[in-house]
């Protein structure tokens, strides 16, 4: 496979479809079809990972169609329960588990993975913890937020148009003179 690269793409896998680096994580999440929303499937400690997360949602979404980062692989995936979100992203997270390296692997890499495991399986319940500051980018809200309180407020009175008596020192179209 040839990588991608696309103006702006630096945080992004030269190689891997729908995922991207983060917060010194890979991130995964994919557009459902015509519509604007994105189902997140988690955050992952290897590129790999998160390419199979996107794998296995992309599959369950566009079928066959799917441009996908191990096509080979994809019969030997879960497959979700049906097309919901929940049940997608359910399945991301079994397909990335499976590719978590043994504990014999090194202590940061199964730290790191089971880390993953657990900002990705608590979204599969309801009322469970959702990292909104991973979904909504709060380090960059905040700075935006900082950047609007630098600009000025809107004047409360703006200056009169020429239209404005004012303006017009006694001069009128209609004038009955």
């Amino acid at each position: 496979m040839e990588p991608r690269v696309r103006a702006g793409a630096s945080r992004r896998h030269p190689s891997y479809r729908g995922i991207r680096y983060r917060s010194g994580k890979w991130v995964s999440e994919i557009r459902e079809p015509r519509k604007s929303s994105r189902i997140w499937l988690g955050t992952y400690p290897t590129a790999e990972m998160a390419a199979v997360a996107y794998d296995v949602a992309a599959h369950a979404l566009r079928g066959t169609d799917a441009l996908l980062n191990f096509p080979d692989q994809i019969a030997s995936r879960p497959s979700p329960l049906s097309s919901s979100p929940t049940h997608i992203r359910v399945a991301a997270a079994e397909a990335a588990a499976s590719l978590m390296p043994s504990s014999g692997a090194g202590d940061e890499g199964a730290g790191a993975a089971s880390a993953a495991v657990a900002t990705v399986a608590p979204q599969q319940q309801p009322g469970s913890y959702i990292d909104e500051e991973e979904i909504f980018d709060m380090p960059q809200l905040l700075v935006n937020m900082a950047e609007g309180m630098l600009m000025s407020p809107p004047r409360l009175s703006p200056h009169g148009s020429d239209d404005s008596p004012e303006v017009s020192e006694g001069e009128s179209l209609w004038s009955y003179r």
